[in-house]
């Protein structure tokens, strides 16, 4: 079984055949997903999504680029959302993203801060997105980690090595999208293979960010097949061997959520 560990079924690509899509992942071998919130005030839909499929969890959380344009935060509406409801099984996506800067870095940052502290406190897993911003990213991450534990995952990874390193150091996991298979991320396969397997996760990002051979198209929870069986030729693995592996990453991390 593969785990899809972050998508976006909820956005309007999806809204005409959101059950044709799950039946295509099945059929992939694809047999839990995690569907990502980006906005708190879209989580109704983001919940509703889930709460279609047995095998599906969420996460609620801003991501960087609405930092500014949602409302500000606080760690205790995050933890009482999760508290209560069942679906719920991280906060995010957050972090921060420094090459489009949607929303001002100081803002990015402090909503940032906010997650990784409802991280803590509800020993729930943080689903972080970084982008152009590794030196901030490891700064924060390590001031963060000195003021008591978190989980978490840096989920499309595409910085270098030594965030790479730096968050493995922290205890932190990573997941590899459909970037990794791009004729251009030879860095980032190089990088992929000091990855400790224990570490790893796969996913897709959809819609965004197709994996060779489907590039150019919609991404769809079904195609992060084609990412799994390009890292276990990298790590030198059976495809089957990676499913397991990576399956086994995601329920450690993401403890709330069950099997089906």
């Amino acid at each position: 079984m593969l785990v899809d560990s972050h998508c976006h079924l909820d956005f309007p690509d999806f809204e005409d055949d959101l059950q044709n899509v799950v039946s295509r992942a099945h059929e992939a071998g694809v047999g839990h997903f995690l569907t990502i919130c980006t906005h708190v005030t879209k989580f109704d839909q983001v919940r509703a999504v889930a709460a279609q499929f047995d095998n599906m969890h969420c996460t609620i959380g801003i991501h960087p680029h609405e930092a500014a344009s949602e409302p500000r935060i606080d760690k205790t509406k995050l933890i009482d959302i999760a508290a209560t409801d069942p679906k719920v099984v991280a906060f995010g996506e957050t972090g921060l993203d420094f090459f489009y800067e949607h929303s001002p870095r100081e803002t990015q940052e402090r909503q940032f801060r906010v997650h990784i502290e409802a991280s803590r406190e509800a020993n729930l897993p943080v689903v972080i997105h970084t982008r152009d911003a590794d030196a901030d990213m490891a700064r924060i991450l390590e001031d963060e980690m000195d003021k008591g534990a978190f989980t978490g995952v840096i989920h499309c990874f595409s910085s270098g090595l030594e965030l790479a390193e730096k968050a493995i150091e922290l205890g932190l996991y990573i997941s590899l999208s459909g970037i990794v298979t791009f004729n251009k991320a030879e860095e980032l396969r190089k990088t992929a293979k000091r990855i400790p397997l224990s570490r790893l996760l796969v996913e897709t990002d959809s819609p965004y960010l197709a994996p060779v051979p489907k590039r150019g198209k919609r991404n769809e929870p079904a195609f992060v097949a084609h990412t799994a069986a390009c890292v276990a030729d990298l790590l030198d693995m059976s495809a089957e061997d990676l499913a397991k592996e990576t399956s086994q990453n995601f329920f450690r991390l993401f403890n709330k959520a069950t099997a089906t």
